[in-house]
């Protein structure tokens, strides 16, 4: 791996991958899979691009466009649009090589791939927002199609701008296919896909504990801290309190709030209200009537995870690298029993070494800390995408309830995929804890791309 030092979140994401692979006998069972590696760590095509626009002042603006096709081998390419000032080819690089061993664990036909903007849209109008999209699908139009590239969105492209850049490529090549997936309902959109991630790590972490617990426990009575308040975190926190749980936190990038009671259903939908407003949850808790009777605790830049008191369940849904090794300690401290990612990467590998270690030490399942990473448990947003997929090319919709029944078939059917490989290839010197989801989850991707690679000549 070549990665520069200027390209540091692939780089964690490629270590993160090397290290379950190294550390477990998969090279040793199959050294024919080791020399996979160097080839599947270098993306298949990189696109840079100039996206120019007029702003509401009159005056052009200038931004770097990005898409990177990591790899095909599983079916298209598949991966989100960021559009935020954070963007740059590191990032990108990180999701998109994360992406190719996600959308493989969905067991459905879908390549890897990034792509974004380096915009920030905060403050401007929709007629602007809607001119950057088109300004960006006037170049993307010619390297993606439905059976090519089917980007969806990610932070900064939500519904609204996935229906900009619909209607762009629509406009620029006389064409109206599946093309990308988060549409609207009306044109070609799934049922439950804007729900989907987040239900989707509720989904994988009832298995957890379902495993863990031999169906003993639920989410009842669990005490749940959750960091976001985006799309991915708004519907972990309905979900959890749909089964019983007690949502305790909730954040964004300026603070978070806490309720020792648990913040209620209402809550999450005035946040979601505000939140397309760009507003913070600071604005949000003092002027939103459902933060009037049930009060929460807002505290200026901090996270949940030290201060959001006893915690059996953490779901960091906010962005990357967001649980450092002194909150990854401070959670364990706090009692929490289980760690599912619903944003990607969110765990520094300190805080995924404290997780590992709380469960390869632990003297019993019962008082072990299992930890899992995104490319497994945030899987559901890229699976139910692939619905969409299919839905497009059937011209058909399918139900909520069949969706959901699929989501929640996809997200066991993963979380058993992890522990049969961890069982199979991960070495472990304590035989009373749980298998590793980490080693796991890594495993079981890699072998579903590598076999691929294998089969079609792009390793030999």
């Amino acid at each position: 791996m070549s990665a520069a030092t200027y390209e540091p979140e692939f780089e964690q994401a490629y270590n993160e991958i090397v290290l379950a692979l190294r550390d477990s006998t998969l090279f040793q069972k199959h050294p024919k899979y080791e020399k996979v590696l160097p080839v599947v760590s270098v993306p298949e095509r990189i696109i840079t691009f100039r996206v120019t626009w007029e702003n509401d002042q009159g005056v052009q603006e200038v931004a770097q466009g990005y898409r990177v096709q990591f790899n095909s081998a599983k079916g298209p390419y598949k991966g989100g649009l960021r559009f935020h000032p954070s963007v740059n080819l590191s990032i990108l690089k990180f999701l998109g090589f994360e992406q190719i061993f996600k959308n493989a664990l969905t067991g459905l036909d879908m390549g890897g791939a990034k792509g974004g903007l380096c915009v920030d849209l905060k403050g401007r109008s929709d007629n602007e927002i809607r001119r950057i999209c088109y300004a960006f699908m006037r170049e993307l139009s010619r390297h993606i199609g439905q059976d090519t590239d089917v980007p969806a969105g990610d932070i900064g492209v939500g519904g609204r701008e996935i229906g900009y850049l619909f209607g762009a490529y629509r406009s620029y090549k006389n064409s109206w296919e599946g093309v990308l997936t988060g549409k609207g309902l009306n044109w070609g959109g799934s049922l439950i896909r804007p729900e989907a991630t987040g239900y989707g790590v509720v989904y994988f972490t009832q298995a957890m504990i379902d495993y863990a617990t031999k169906g003993k426990e639920s989410f009842v009575g669990k005490r749940v801290a959750i960091s976001g308040a985006g799309n991915v975190a708004q519907f972990a926190a309905l979900k959890v309190i749909e089964l019983g749980g007690t949502v305790v936190s909730l954040s964004d990038s300026k603070g978070c709030i806490l309720a020792e009671n648990g913040i209620t259903a209402e809550q999450v939908a005035a946040i979601a209200e505000a939140k397309i407003k760009f507003q913070s949850l600071e604005t949000i808790v003092g002027e939103y009537s459902a933060f009037t009777e049930n009060k929460v605790k807002y505290v200026a830049g901090a996270r949940p995870w030290t201060i959001a008191g006893q915690v059996d369940i953490a779901l960091p849904c906010a962005t990357q690298n967001e649980v450092s090794g002194d909150e990854a300690k401070g959670l364990v401290a706090a009692g929490v029993k289980f760690v599912a990612e619903g944003s990607n990467m969110g765990c520094t590998p300190e805080a995924i070494e404290v997780f590992e270690t709380a469960r390869a030490t632990a003297k019993s399942v019962e008082e072990s800390v299992w930890y899992v990473g995104g490319k497994s448990s945030n899987l559901g947003g890229v699976g139910v995408s692939g619905m969409e997929m299919a839905q497009n090319s059937q011209r058909v919709r399918w139900t909520r309830e069949k969706v959901d029944q699929e989501l929640k078939k996809m997200m066991i059917n993963c979380f058993n995929d992890g522990v049969k490989a961890a069982k199979e290839y991960a070495v472990e010197s304590n035989e009373n804890t749980l298998p590793s989801l980490f080693k796991g989850g890594n495993i079981a991707s890699f072998i579903k791309v590598a076999d691929a690679m294998l089969d079609q000549g792009d390793v030999f």
